[in-house]
C-alpha cells in the first residue's frame, strides 16, 4: 500500500518540534511494520479544531486523485477534534481510505460514539444526494420537453474515429468536486442526467480539464 504521513501539534513551541519528529519516526516504523510505501509525510503546527489547514487539503488531494492508498496518524486526535475530526473521518471514509494509527499499531477503530454519528451523518448525506438527483432528473426532463437533446451535445464529432467521444458538462464534474464528491459519486449522478459514462472516464476527463 502507498500511504501519506500526517503528522501535527498545536502551537510553535520547540517541545512541540520534538513531538513532530517523533510522530513522524514512530510512523515510519509502522509503515515498514506493514510494509508500506510512503508517499509524502506532512507536518504542520495548528488547531485540531481548524479544518481550513493546508496540510489536510495536501493528504485529500493525494487521495481523491488516487496517489496513496490508506493514511497513518500517531492518534486520532492528531488528524482533528471535534466535529472537524468527524468531518474528516466522514471524508476520508467516503474516500475508502483506511486509517492506521501508531497508539494501535495497526488499523484504527473507531469509537462508539464516532460510528454512530458517522451513520447519522451518512444517511443525512444520502438523502441530500437523492434530493440533488431528483432535481437533476427533473430539471433535465423539463428540458428535454422543451426540445433539448443530449445526444446532440456532441462538440468532437469531427475529431472522432469510429467510437464517438463521450461528452457530458465537465463544468458540473467541477462543481461536484469542489462539493468533496468522490468520482463514484459523480458518476452516478452524471449517469442519473442521462450521460452513461464510466468512473474511470470521468476521471480522465477532470485531470484534461485540471492541466488545460
Amino acid at each position: 500500500m502507498k500511504a501519506i504521513i500526517y503528522c501535527r501539534v498545536s502551537t510553535d513551541k520547540m517541545t512541540q518540534e520534538t513531538s513532530l519528529s517523533r510522530q513522524k519516526d514512530e510512523l515510519l516504523k509502522l509503515a515498514g511494520r506493514y510494509q508500506m510505501e510512503v508517499i509524502d509525510c506532512i507536518e504542520e503546527k495548528a488547531s485540531g479544531y481548524e479544518i481550513n489547514r493546508e496540510g489536510i487539503f495536501a493528504m485529500l488531494e493525494f487521495f481523491s486523485e488516487e496517489k496513496a492508498d490508506c493514511l497513518l496518524i500517531q492518534d486520532e486526535t492528531r488528524l482533528g477534534r471535534g466535529n472537524t475530526k468527524i468531518a474528516l473521518f466522514h471524508q476520508l471514509h467516503k474516500l475508502k481510505i483506511p486509517i492506521y494509527t501508531a497508539i494501535h499499531d495497526g488499523e484504527l477503530e473507531l469509537s462508539e460514539s464516532d460510528s454512530m454519528v458517522l451513520q447519522i451523518v451518512g444517511i443525512v448525506e444520502e438523502y441530500q444526494r437523492k434530493i440533488h438527483n431528483a432535481k437533476i432528473k427533473r430539471g433535465m426532463k423539463r428540458a428535454i420537453e422543451k426540445g433539448y437533446n443530449p445526444s446532440k451535445n456532441l462538440s468532437n464529432q469531427h475529431k472522432a474515429i469510429g467510437r464517438e467521444r463521450l461528452e457530458f458538462p465537465i463544468e458540473e464534474v467541477v462543481r461536484l468536486r469542489q462539493n468533496n464528491l468522490t468520482f463514484e459519486e459523480i458518476t452516478k449522478t452524471l449517469n442519473g442526467m442521462g450521460f452513461h459514462v464510466s468512473k474511470a472516464t470521468v476521471h480522465r476527463r477532470y485531470q484534461e480539464y485540471q492541466n488545460t
